[in-house]
């Protein structure tokens, strides 16, 4: 995205309204002359919905019949006035899918928010003084099916929440965008009293006597403060294929100082006309307070095991609208 984000637009005044300058007070020579306007907000809209579906008659080698789609939405707005400027996105996705022989599940969630406000020293200089805010949750009940009696996330559990200060570098020809901040604190928040009691996504379990009874109710907040680094990169690799590379990564200087928390996204969308779009794209995750729980011994009950990699790869073909 370019760094201005300006655009000049012309008026004339002589159709005009008690808020412009009547053409009377003027000579005519000034008055006919179309006058620039400066527009600083910017913005950009895109709602969607990819589709992917299989179906079998007849068919010898096996399959079962499925269908599912993916609505997603991106929001953004941004402010550019001399030295100043605001930035803020908010995304949204959510994807069903639907097989033949069993419940409809739930194959995306998100919900991310972001806004970043920058003062560049002077006009040439690619570094500005930033601050970052940045959120993240789920709309609904997430389950570890076929099991959907008892959820393991939910809205708010877990909520992410970054908020932080330092610097951004931003190449204006080539989409990049590197953030530095030295002071962040990151909160996570599990809402929900069961999972938080259950210690679920880092925060402190819940203190239980030995017939299982608790003494104390579990974390519903865990605050950390570190150092957050993170990367943008958008860039037009060959004609209507577009890479976006979008990474993030924190470490905590209190807990396990090095140990370091990655958020990393990368899509390739292609265009195939104004609004058919074809997507493939993948998202990794590593927090190393996120310990995975698994039922290992058929108990019924979930023992804790250590953090893993998480990792979703996604390919889509569908309608984009954009406004």
């Amino acid at each position: 995205m370019q760094a201005s984000g300006l655009k000049m637009v012309r008026i004339d005044t002589t159709k005009t309204d008690t808020t412009e300058v009547k053409k009377d007070v003027l000579p005519d020579s000034i008055a006919n002359e179309p006058q620039e306007v400066m527009i600083f907000w910017t913005k950009k809209n895109a709602v969607g919905v990819n589709f992917n579906e299989v179906a079998f008659i007849n068919w010898n080698s096996g399959g079962n019949n499925s269908i599912s789609a993916l609505f997603h939405g991106n929001f953004e707005r941004k402010y550019q006035k001399k030295l100043l400027s605001w930035k803020s996105n908010a995304s949204m996705r959510y994807g069903l899918n639907a097989q033949e022989g069993r419940e409809l599940r739930k194959s995306e969630d998100q919900i991310q928010v972001s806004s970043t406000f920058g003062y560049r020293r002077d006009s040439v200089s690619n570094f500005r003084y930033s601050a970052k805010f940045n959120f993240n949750t789920q709309f609904a009940n997430g389950y570890r099916y076929p099991d959907t009696n008892r959820p393991i996330s939910k809205f708010m559990a877990p909520g992410y929440v970054f908020l932080g200060i330092g610097t951004e570098y931003s190449h204006p020809k080539d989409d990049l965008t590197v953030y530095i901040s030295p002071v962040t604190q990151k909160s996570t928040f599990v809402l929900d009293r069961v999972l938080s009691n259950e210690g679920m996504f880092g925060v402190t379990p819940a203190v239980k006597d030995e017939e299982g009874n608790i003494l104390e109710e579990g974390e519903r907040v865990r605050t950390e403060f570190g150092v957050l680094v993170t990367s943008g990169f958008t860039k037009e690799v060959f004609k209507n294929v577009n890479l976006d590379n979008q990474i993030s990564l924190y470490s905590d200087y209190l807990n396990k100082f090095g140990n370091v928390d990655v958020d990393w996204q990368m899509n390739v969308n292609m265009v195939v006309n104004t609004f058919i779009k074809a997507s493939i794209g993948s998202h990794l995750r590593y927090d190393d307070d996120v310990k995975v729980k698994e039922d290992i011994n058929g108990d019924g009950n979930l023992e804790t095991l250590g953090p893993k990699v998480q990792f979703k790869q996604m390919l889509g073909v569908g309608v984009v609208y954009e406004f």
